[in-house]
């Protein structure tokens, strides 16, 4: 796998009020189009459309049905490859969380990083700066202004 994309990213590509909308849809736009595989937990997919149809998290979600919508989409990409948890993933997950305090929200952040290194994958996509205290990941912001 070349490397994976946080739900933050898929997120601010889907909501037009979000400041960084058409840089994320940019980037989403050039990863569906590119050559290289995408490594897609479903941890990510179910956050995608738990987040997106929240009306606490915004003030107009989208319907059930239109973030399905989005998934499948995305989901029929060809260089798209969903992940699962293998065999020895309490290990893998157990291995990339010793020693650091994960609680509360850093926990499905845990989950996806011990996911990627289960999987080979060391690239991700995000936004989210607590994923570089996981040191096996390349982490890239592609929001970030240089």
């Amino acid at each position: 796998m070349s490397y994976s994309i946080d739900v933050n990213l898929l997120l601010y590509a889907s909501d037009s009020s979000c400041p960084g909308h058409a840089r994320a849809r940019e980037f989403i736009r050039a990863c569906i189009e590119g050559p290289e595989v995408i490594g897609m937990a479903w941890v990510t997919i179910v956050s995608y459309v738990r987040i997106a149809t929240h009306p606490s998290i915004f003030s107009s979600p989208m319907s059930h049905e239109e973030a399905l919508s989005n998934v499948d989409s995305f989901m029929r990409q060809p260089q798209v490859r969903l992940l699962s948890e293998q065999d020895g993933f309490w290990e893998t997950y157990r291995e990339v969380t010793s020693g650091l305090p994960v609680r509360g929200n850093q926990v499905p952040d845990a989950h996806l990083a011990a996911l990627l290194k289960q999987h080979g994958i060391v690239t991700l996509y995000t936004c989210d700066a607590d994923f570089y205290r996981f040191r096996f990941l390349d982490v890239r912001n592609p929001l970030e202004v240089r």
